[in-house]
C-alpha cells in the first residue's frame, strides 16, 4: 500500500518540476514539443504494453473492449465539460497562449481581420486544475494496480506518466498565471494534484485487488481507453503545434522507451 502512495507521488510530482521551470526558466518552444511528443509516445506504450494487454490476458477480449470504450467515452465528455469551463489549454505552452494575445489590443479588441472582440486563450485557474486532475487520476489508478503482479511497480507506467506531466505542470501554471492566482496558490493547487495522485495510486492498489479479473480487466481498459483519449485530444495536437515534425520521430523514440522498459 505504501509503495502504491510512494510511486504515484513520484509520477505527480513531476507537475511541481513542470510548475517550478514555468515559473523561473524560459524553456524554448520546441523544446516543450518533443517533451511532449516523448511523453505521448511513452503513454501509448504504456496503455498498450501494460494496460491493454495484461486487461485481454486477465479478462478477456470482450471486457478489454468494453472498458477501453466506456472509458474513451467517459474521457471525453468530462474533457468537454471541463474545457467550456476553461481548462481546454491546460497543455498548451504559455508562448501559444502569449501569441493569441498579441491579436488584441489593450483594450481587449481583437486586432485580426474578422475585427470582433477577443477573448484571452488562458483558460480559468480552476478549469484548468480540474483538467489536471482529470489527466491524473487513471493514470496513477494504474501505477497502483501495476504493483498487484507482485513484481514491483511498473516502470514503463512511472515514467511515461512523469515525463507526461512535465509539460502539463509548465503549461498549466501558465494559464493559472494569467487567470491572476498567486504562487502559493499555484503551488497549494500542485501540492493537491499530487496528493491526489498519491491517493490514486494507493486506492487502486487496495480497491483492486478485491475484484475479479474480468472487472480487473475491465478497469485497465477504462483507464487506457481514457488516456488514449487525452493523448489524441491534447497532447499530441500540441505537440506537433510546438514541436513540428520533429515530434513523429520523437514520439516513436518514447514509444520504443516504453516497450523496452515493458520487456
Amino acid at each position: 500500500m505504501w509503495s502504491a502512495l510512494m510511486w504515484g507521488a513520484i509520477a505527480g510530482s513531476a507537475v511541481l518540476l513542470g510548475a517550478l521551470v514555468a515559473m523561473y526558466f524560459k524553456i524554448p518552444k520546441k523544446i516543450i514539443g518533443w517533451i511532449m511528443a516523448f511523453g505521448t509516445g511513452t503513454l501509448i506504450g504504456a496503455a498498450s504494453f501494460e494496460l491493454l494487454e495484461d486487461a485481454i490476458e486477465d479478462g478477456g477480449l470482450v471486457a478489454t473492449a468494453i472498458g477501453f470504450l466506456v472509458g474513451a467515452v467517459v474521457y471525453t465528455v468530462f474533457d468537454l465539460l471541463i474545457s467550456s469551463r476553461g481548462g481546454a489549454n491546460r497543455k498548451r505552452s504559455y508562448y501559444s497562449r502569449a501569441e493569441e494575445g498579441d491579436d488584441q489590443d489593450s483594450s481587449g479588441q481583437d486586432n485580426s481581420s474578422n475585427g470582433k472582440k477577443g477573448k484571452s486563450k488562458g483558460g480559468s485557474g480552476l478549469g484548468i486544475f480540474a483538467g489536471t486532475v482529470m489527466d491524473a487520476i487513471p493514470e496513477s489508478i494504474m501505477i497502483g494496480a501495476s504493483l498487484l503482479t507482485g513484481q514491483g511497480v511498473s516502470a514503463v507506467l512511472v515514467v511515461s506518466i512523469f515525463v507526461s506531466n512535465i509539460p502539463e505542470g509548465l503549461s498549466s501554471t501558465v494559464g493559472m498565471q494569467q487567470s491572476n492566482y498567486s504562487r502559493g496558490k499555484i503551488w497549494g493547487m500542485w501540492i493537491a494534484v499530487l496528493i491526489v495522485s498519491s491517493l490514486a495510486s494507493m486506492l487502486g492498489y487496495l480497491f483492486l485487488e478485491m475484484l475479479p479479473n474480468e472487472i480487473k480487466a475491465g478497469i485497465g481498459a477504462f483507464a487506457g481507453g481514457g488516456i488514449i483519449a487525452m493523448l489524441c485530444s491534447t497532447m499530441a495536437p500540441e505537440a506537433y503545434e510546438e514541436g513540428g515534425p520533429m515530434v513523429g520521430l520523437i514520439a516513436s523514440l518514447g514509444l520504443l522507451t516504453a516497450l523496452v522498459l515493458s520487456i
